[in-house]
């Protein structure tokens, strides 16, 4: 068994001549006749009792071959990669040339890892946002901290309030008729988050507490239900209770409550330095990339269709994990959104293009520079992945093979070495 010749039929894309001895395909044939005489009926013969060349008059001197030629495939196909040195990215599409006296012929057509030039890595650029921090982005923060710490009291008497949460009963009449679904007891409304009609809220905010009072509202003209869209409506209210958020003052005395710090100054000061940080790390992110896009641009390289397939299988089942990691799954994210498998394999489709390219690329300059994954690297390296996941770092190396985290680490230092020699 041998491989007899490597040809470029197209684009990536090889064609295997691959060469079976005729005592080892005979010899395959014979153990395919042993298997499977005891399933043939022949006439004259009890089953299993055949000779093979009867069994060859009868059904074809080929009967066997199909079978024999599966049994030998495999390790003929993998010896003949390992022969070409090729690296082989699809499965092979394998023909019958020929088979006679001197053994047998197969082509075997394989996509192959493409060619990647990559013209220029130094000397890239990209736009870097500069960060900015304004006195509004502090203010929310302040905000949601003192959300977090109010008090909520319910009131029985007194004035609604907007921003408060009235608890109310409501019947609504358009000609002086009640209509459907326009009822609720106990039902609690924000007064100013304009979930009902408007002009509905306004008309709560300044009512005592235990009142009962009539509204006049007019339903939109686009309104869903149509016997109700553009109508006149009285809405009869009681207002049962008002519950109201009391936000704490923002003093030194809150800061100490709510975080580690003694003083405003210091709270607001710690509150910018985060979002600082956090702004830092996306500009940097988008950096990277806009370099990326950049070494792209001066990257040369067809992808074979196989790649992109299997790169968005890949992103497919990355997808379908973490949905399960939200408790959900594939099939009701299909039943809720409408969307089918090919679309969403369709919408990874640009994502996953760009995904490959860039490791090709990276890896051409992996090459170039001689970028190496260190011991120190990889222990660095389960070390994150186990504080990450909260386990184990022996179990974590026990799971994950070193030659997994090495194209990781070499690929990111790449990145690194881009970033380093960026365009100033």
């Amino acid at each position: 068994m041998s491989l007899k010749e490597v040809k470029e039929v197209g684009t990536n894309l090889k064609e295997l001549t691959l060469h079976i001895a005729k005592e080892d395909f005979d010899s395959a044939v014979m153990k395919t006749y042993r298997k499977q005489c005891s399933k043939i009926n022949v006439p004259g013969f009890r089953r299993g009792k055949a000779p093979k060349h009867i069994i060859e008059k009868l059904y074809g001197t080929d009967v066997f071959y199909n079978d024999a030629l599966d049994s030998l495939l495999p390790d003929v196909y993998a010896a003949a990669v390992e022969e070409s040195g090729l690296e082989v990215v699809s499965r092979p599409e394998v023909e019958l040339d020929t088979i006679d006296e001197n053994g047998v012929i197969l082509k075997a057509k394989v996509y192959v890892k493409p060619e990647v030039k990559v013209n220029k890595y130094t000397g890239l650029s990209a736009e870097k946002e500069a960060v900015v921090v304004e006195d509004s982005e502090i203010d929310e923060e302040i905000e949601a901290a003192r959300k977090r710490l109010a008090r909520v009291s319910t009131l029985t008497e007194g004035v609604a309030e907007n921003g408060d949460e009235a608890v109310i009963d409501f019947e609504g009449f358009v000609d002086g008729v009640a209509f459907e679904g326009g009822k609720s007891e106990k039902y609690p409304l924000k007064l100013g988050s304009g979930n009902f009609i408007p002009g509905f809220e306004e008309q709560i905010v300044g009512k005592n507490i235990g009142d009962s009072f009539d509204i006049s509202v007019k339903f939109p003209e686009e309104y869903g239900a149509e016997n109700l869209a553009g109508k006149d409506a009285i809405f009869k209210i009681v207002l049962h209770e008002v519950k109201r958020t009391d936000l704490p003052e923002f003093d030194d005395d809150f800061v100490k409550e709510a975080s580690e710090f003694d003083t405003v100054d210091e709270y607001k000061a710690d509150i910018k330095a985060k979002i600082e940080a956090k702004k830092e790390k996306a500009a940097n992110y988008a950096y990277e990339e806009g370099l990326l896009d950049d070494l792209l641009a001066n990257t040369e390289l067809e992808l074979p269709a196989p790649m992109i397939e299997d790169e968005i299988d890949a992103n497919v089942r990355d997808y379908d994990y973490r949905l399960q990691m939200q408790g959900g799954s594939l099939d009701l994210f299909f039943q809720y959104t409408g969307q089918t498998l090919e679309q969403l394999r369709e919408s990874f489709r640009a994502q996953s293009e760009r995904q490959l390219k860039i490791r090709l690329a990276l890896a051409e300059v992996v090459k170039a520079e001689s970028i190496e994954a260190t011991e120190e690297d990889l222990e660095a390296e389960y070390a994150k992945i186990a504080d990450g996941y909260k386990t184990e770092l022996e179990k974590v190396k026990a799971t994950i093979a070193p030659a997994t985290l090495t194209e990781d680490i070499v690929l990111r230092k790449a990145v690194n070495f881009i970033v380093e020699n960026a365009a100033k």
